[in-house]
Parts: C-alpha cells; structure tokens; sequence
C-alpha cells in the first residue's frame, strides 16, 4: 500500500479517485483549494493552491505516489491569464515537489481538448477518423485560454518525464455520472437540456466517460502506465442528438429537437462571453472556447487504454441514468 497525494482531490473526478484509493487501502491526503465540507477521519487534507510551491512542497512530504488533477478546468473564466499560470505553474510545482520526494509514480491528469486543433483538425486521426495518442500540436492549434493552459501544463509533464520523474499523462474526455458537486461544464450542459433552458442546440459529436470510470483509469495508469507516455481515457463516442434523446428516453422530459448552425451558435457564444467578461462575470451558457472544439467532430480511440490499462466502461445509459438520480436528489432538476 502506498502514501498518495491527489491534488484536486475535492473536485468532480479527484473524490471518485480517493474513494477509489481507500478501497485499495491505500493512505491518502488531499491538496485542494477549497475546503472539505465533511472531513473523513482517514484522510489527511492541506488547503491550499497549486501555485504556492511551499505549500505544496509540504503536500508531497512522504509520497509514494502523486496523482495531479487540480486544475483550472472550466471554459471560462474573467481572468483568461489563470488559465495558464494556474495550470502551468502548479503543475511545474506539482512535478519539481514529486522530484524532490523521490515519488515512485505520478499520473497527470490533461484532458482531450488539447489532442484538438481548430486550425488543423485532420491530425491525429486514426484509422475510423478517431483521434489517438499520436496527435502533435502547438499552441497555436488551441481553442481557447483554457486548453492553452491545459496543453502548457501537459509539456510541463513531459518535461518532467524526459529528467527521469515517472509521470504518465490521463486524457479523458468528456465527464459524466453522480457526485459533481461543483458543477464542471459538461454538469452544466446537461442541466442546461434537463432544466429546458436550451430551445435548440449545436449538433457536434463528442465523447462521453463516467467520471467514476476516469477514477479508475488514474489508479490503472499508476499501475500499468508506462511513463513519458498519454493514455485517452474515453468511452463512447455520440452526437449531441444523440445524447438528448438518451437523455429524453430516461427522464420522459423533451429535448430540443431544432439545430442550430455553428455561425449562428458561433455569433451568440461571442455576444455571450463578451457580457460575461464586461458585466456579470458568471459563466456564458455556451462559452467561446466550447463551441470553438464543437466545430469539427471530437471522436476518439480509447483502443490503448484499454488494451495496455485494461481499462473497462460503464453502460452510457447507467452513467447518465446515476447523473440524474444524482440531480434529482440534490435539488439541481426544476421540471
């Protein structure tokens, strides 16, 4: 059994993790911004931010193994700049920290929205058109400050891999299922169509995956990853329209059926950041950088993940049908 950091461990994906951790009967303690609303008496929580080494530095005292998730992981924000020197310089912390403590393994968790180039979106395809592993960009090829502070964090793991640190690279995709306390964007677009606050929508194609899913493929990666090396961790590849008919079948609540066209979606999302940035400064409903990676079809192999993890998925029906469940009784459903 190991001594695990999860930076991030309070959030979305991180508290599937350190569920995960303690079944195992691995000891863990929690890095997060925020604090626990309900402290585990077997956990050991630091409060505290990526970008404070010193902080850090003492979040890794003692650690077997480092599992990296905190993050600056919304669409949007007010201050485009944190993007990158949340994400960039907490995980050059995170990595020099895991250096220094001798950890014996680190999984970096970055996500699919960096293997997508708006400008070249025929990269990285592999047989299928799905795109895998192999795909190369710059950070011209990102939509947005979020992914370019996503991809700059991502070089930095790599950077960290090439002086000898074992870090392997997790990119999954689009979250989903029960437990998202804070409400990432993928929760907000779901509520958005179950609440019917959205007449239409912009037809794209992405990939799904149970958050509970990635948990696992974080402790996989520790397991069987091989460092220096990223892994999709994805499952089910569907179209908007697909997704809201899922959606309608489970809940007998109507979805949109009207498209919109990506001009149209583009136009709006502008107008929207534009108030969000100036005025509210609350999260746009459907933010630039979102619509930006909707343009072109985001369809991924998760053919080395499971073939070198073994990583295994949930049903999509048994994913979305928790994520409901899991809505209706905290409140968040108002038809």
């Amino acid at each position: 059994m190991a001594n695990c950091l999860v930076t991030g461990g309070l959030g979305f994906i991180g508290h599937h993790l350190v569920t995960l951790l303690q079944q195992r009967g691995h000891a863990v303690r929690i890095l997060d911004l925020a604090a626990p609303q309900t402290r585990h008496p077997d956990i050991d929580y630091i409060t505290g931010s990526i970008t404070d080494a010193a902080v850090v530095d003492k979040a890794t005292r003692n650690i077997q193994q480092v599992y990296h998730l905190a993050a600056n992981a919304g669409l949007w924000s007010p201050r485009k700049s944190e993007f990158v020197t949340i994400n960039q310089t907490g995980t050059r912390n995170v990595m020099a920290a895991a250096i220094a403590a001798g950890a014996e393994k680190v999984v970096h968790c970055s996500t699919e929205s960096i293997l997508k180039s708006v400008k070249r979106p025929e990269l990285g395809k592999a047989p299928g058109g799905k795109t895998d592993e192999t795909v190369s960009l710059t950070l011209d090829d990102m939509a947005g400050a979020y992914c370019q502070g996503k991809f700059v964090a991502e070089q930095e793991a790599f950077a960290a891999a090439e002086r000898g640190l074992p870090v392997v690279i997790v990119n999954p995709t689009v979250p989903i299922g029960p437990g998202d306390r804070r409400i990432t964007p993928p929760t907000r677009m779901m509520l958005g169509f179950l609440n019917g606050k959205y007449p239409a929508y912009l037809n794209s194609t992405l990939n799904l995956i149970d958050a509970r899913d990635v948990a696992l493929g974080h402790i996989l990666a520790a397991e069987k990853g091989v460092p220096g090396e990223r892994y999709i961790l994805g499952n089910a590849n569907l179209t908007l329209g697909t997704l809201l008919q899922h959606l309608e079948a489970l809940t007998g609540l109507p979805m949109p059926k009207q498209q919109i066209p990506y001009w149209l979606a583009f136009g709006v999302s502008v107008l929207q950041e534009f108030i969000a940035d100036t005025i509210t400064k609350s999260p746009p409903s459907a933010p630039l950088t979102g619509v930006k990676l909707a343009r072109s079809p985001m369809t991924f192999d998760n053919t080395k993940a499971q073939q070198q993890l073994g990583l295994t998925f949930r049903p999509l029906a048994e994913s979305l049908g928790d994520a409901i469940a899991d809505y209706r009784q905290r409140g968040l459903l108002t038809r």
